[in-house]
């Protein structure tokens, strides 16, 4: 029972740990987006055409497979809108312009 009891703190603290250092990752958007940068855009999709590109690769569908055959690739490309790497939905790059134009037009 105590072992158990130790391997379940162990699992728990190494979860915590995970949380913890990707909170740390995270970092204030307007770090990276100067006040001059986001006012050089004229509107949210000026702003979202200028973020960077990321590209995924995602599962192709039955339509692809048939016609390319079952090594095709498939892959989808959007904006960046808070630099992490990762692509941003439109509703995650409308909620980081607003933060940065809260910050930066107030």
């Amino acid at each position: 029972m105590q072992v158990l009891t130790v391997c379940l703190s162990g699992v728990l603290l190494l979860m915590s740990v995970s949380v913890a250092a990707s909170e740390l990752l995270k970092r204030d958007i307007s770090e990276i987006i100067s006040k001059a940068e986001f006012l050089s855009y004229d509107n949210v999709a000026d702003f979202i055409e200028h973020s960077p590109k990321v590209t995924v690769f995602v599962a192709p569908e039955a339509d692809d497979i048939e016609q390319y055959g079952s090594d095709v690739m498939k892959t989808l490309t959007g904006s960046d809108c808070d630099r992490d790497g990762k692509m941003d939905s439109n509703p995650e790059c409308n909620a980081v312009f607003y933060k940065l134009w809260m910050k930066y037009q107030r």
